[in-house]
């Protein structure tokens, strides 16, 4: 790890020299917004480089959702024959050049990065020896202009769960230190969810219990995991998370209006809904479609409409000619009429056979 440790040093000095030569080396409103930029374009960054391989997570997603009827088939066809049944998935997933492990490249390729950052920000602590400052990469100037640098007056080195006597040793104030940590907490938390919300908004549950299972568990559990986390991470790493988060939000909202769900996605049902889960609503058509769409549901509302005011006028005339009409049509090929008299009583069938046999 000794190589991503340099590496994630140099880039995160890079843009510190960066915004070190446009802002002046000195605080504002308590931060020393040169270090606090340099994690936040680490971010960017890393995002950057990773921008082709998470639109090939979306369209991975995407190409799994559109198999998903094909998936069902495979299931219900080699019901109780596990073997048969993988390899005919291994086969579809060929067939269909789908990737299902495509869909959690870009996260695991962001672990090593944020183990990188956690292990330099937690390198970085005063006392330490001239050669030990000198680590990947670092000079004796920027180290100790890292250690000190402040967030809202809270060092970016420090977390919620610092003691006393580390914070005294950086010049910090505890309650400083927990209402900014506690801030940045409630926003990694609020991020990651709606991260995972918008995801499954948009596409909807999966109607596979294992893979509803997972996104139950990215949907709630990784917001748990940040919420325990949060009280051990530096709050330079929480820096890193937060912002994170929010280019997530911002690349998923335009990757899935560019790459819309599949068709086969409409029939998932929608959580986050007032009133219970509700469908995805399809997309509306336009040009002739949109004319030909109107022109039939025109048509519909006019039958309706007749129809409608037939049952008004009076059903009970409609029946009277519609027997008159059997009638009529009867006595025409030469069969005694079926048709009741009017004023006549309804005949019970059970009684009048009766009466037949004893007649007869």
């Amino acid at each position: 790890m000794g190589g991503i440790y340099w590496l994630i040093s140099k880039v995160m000095l890079f843009w510190h020299t960066v915004w070190d030569s446009i802002m002046s080396d000195h605080r504002v409103v308590g931060t020393n917004w040169q270090w606090v930029l340099a994690i936040v374009f680490l971010v960017i960054t890393v995002r950057v480089v990773l921008f082709p391989i998470f639109v090939k997570q979306i369209k991975s997603q995407r190409a799994m959702q559109a198999i998903q009827p094909k998936m069902k088939e495979l299931q219900e066809k080699h019901k109780g024959d596990r073997e048969t049944l993988q390899k005919e998935v291994m086969k579809l997933y060929q067939e269909e050049k789908v990737n299902p492990l495509m869909g959690c490249l870009p996260m695991f390729l962001q672990i090593p990065v944020f183990i990188g950052l956690l292990h330099v920000l937690r390198h970085l602590k005063p006392g330490t020896s001239d050669h030990q400052m000198q680590l990947y990469g670092w000079s004796k100037e920027e180290f100790l202009s890292a250690v000190d640098a402040r967030l809202f007056d809270a060092p970016i080195v420090a977390k919620f769960s610092s003691s006393t006597a580390d914070l005294i040793k950086i010049d910090a104030s505890s309650t400083a230190v927990k209402i900014v940590a506690a801030c940045l907490v409630a926003l990694m938390i609020t991020t990651t969810y709606l991260t995972q919300r918008q995801m499954i908004k948009k596409t909807g549950w999966n109607t596979d219990p294992q893979q509803r299972m997972i996104q139950k568990f990215m949907l709630y559990g990784i917001p748990f995991f940040t919420l325990t986390s949060g009280w051990y991470f530096p709050i330079g790493v929480i820096i890193y998370w937060v912002t994170n988060n929010a280019i997530t939000l911002a690349q998923q909202y335009w990757v899935l209006h560019k790459y819309p769900p599949p068709a086969s996605a409409s029939v998932n049902t929608v959580p986050f809904k007032s009133g219970g889960t509700a469908k995805v609503s399809e997309p509306k058509p336009s040009g002739f479609a949109a004319l030909f769409s109107r022109a039939k549901e025109e048509a519909a509302a006019q039958r309706a409409n007749g129809k409608g005011t037939v049952k008004a006028t009076g059903g009970k005339a409609t029946g009277a000619k519609a027997t008159g009409a059997q009638a009529t049509d009867s006595a025409a090929n030469g069969a005694p009429s079926r048709a009741p008299r009017p004023g006549a009583k309804p005949i019970n069938p059970k009684k009048g056979g009766a009466a037949k046999r004893q007649s007869g």
